[in-house]
């Protein structure tokens, strides 16, 4: 039996964090404290062995904003990171897409457009053309011992290897992510990958259905809520796809737009001139008003107020 009298004598003590904590506390880095990078992955995908000599590790960086996809080729020094080619989904209405610059299909054009232009500026976009018919499928080859996701691997010059730089972004079945490693794989780059994170790969069942990535790729997803929403809610349909309506862009010919917008980055991936930005300097700011001024603007507004109220006594 417990003494009554023990829990009435005992008083609450509030733990704390010894001074030894405190002293031995370090502070992480200011970017992990803000959740922007992962360390963690960054170093994995930085660090280089050492008998490679400084050659840098590449990294296909894919980050989504509210407004726009972007694709970036990137390398790390100590002083910081340097970008080789970098493109946005802000650039495909160059291309003729005009609308839905965030979805899965817009994710895999810039992926495709930032792969090319890479190539292009290497000069392996001729031995390196990507997979031309897109079908959903994971392109790989052995060459050498060596696994390459590429179609053909040349005798003189391997493929560029970019890997996949998600930051902080959940790596789940089917994300947006994947839509643009898909379009830089086949753009012609590197990029080590697997099916079982893209659309249409079941877990359970350890199946593909590249069929349906495709359909994905092409905004067929897209295309059916079109319809959809069309069928039951015509004023919603109105709203959400309000762009998509003044750009003439309808559900059946969506895959006809995509099947452009990939021929048109593949002509011409070189990004555009960048045009002379020039302010407008006709804005002048007001000059800031003396402390009697101010009085007599705030006198002005009460004997505007009186006069309105006597008018409604009346």
């Amino acid at each position: 039996f417990f003494n009554k009298t023990q829990f009435s004598t005992m008083v609450f003590v509030k733990v704390q964090k010894s001074k030894a904590y405190y002293a031995r506390y370090q502070v992480k880095f200011r970017r992990r404290r803000e959740g922007k990078t992962d360390y963690r992955q960054r170093k994995r995908l930085c660090c280089q062995d050492k008998n490679k000599y400084q050659t840098p590790k590449y990294r296909l960086v894919v980050r989504f904003t509210n407004k726009q996809v972007i694709c970036q080729i990137a390398y790390a020094l100590v002083d910081g990171d340097r970008i080789l080619a970098q493109a946005s989904s802000s650039e495909l209405p160059r291309y003729g897409l005009n609308a839905g610059l965030k979805n899965y299909a817009a994710a895999y054009c810039t992926g495709l457009l930032v792969a090319r232009r890479l190539l292009q500026k290497v000069g392996l976009d001729e031995l390196y053309e990507g997979n031309t018919e897109v079908d959903g499928e994971v392109v790989k080859t052995e060459y050498d011992g060596k696994e390459f996701f590429v179609e053909e691997v040349d005798d003189d010059k391997y493929p560029f290897r970019a890997l996949l730089d998600v930051g902080c972004r959940p790596t789940t079945t089917g994300a947006r992510i994947f839509g643009a490693l898909k379009g830089a794989a086949d753009g012609g780059l590197d990029v080590p990958h697997s099916e079982k994170r893209f659309p249409g790969y079941d877990r359970d069942a350890k199946e593909y259905d590249a069929d349906m990535h495709r359909e994905r790729i092409f905004g067929g997803h897209v295309g059916e809520y079109m319809e959809y929403l069309e069928e039951e809610d015509n004023q919603k349909y109105q709203e959400h796809f309000a762009k998509y309506i003044e750009h003439d862009m309808e559900a059946d010919g969506l895959e006809e737009l995509y099947e452009e917008v990939h021929e048109k980055i593949r002509e011409d991936p070189s990004p555009a001139e960048k045009k002379d930005f020039t302010p407008d300097k006709s804005y002048k700011r007001k000059a800031k008003q003396t402390l009697d001024e101010r009085k007599a603007a705030v006198q002005a507004k009460k004997d505007a107020k009186i006069a309105e109220l006597e008018e409604d006594d009346e």
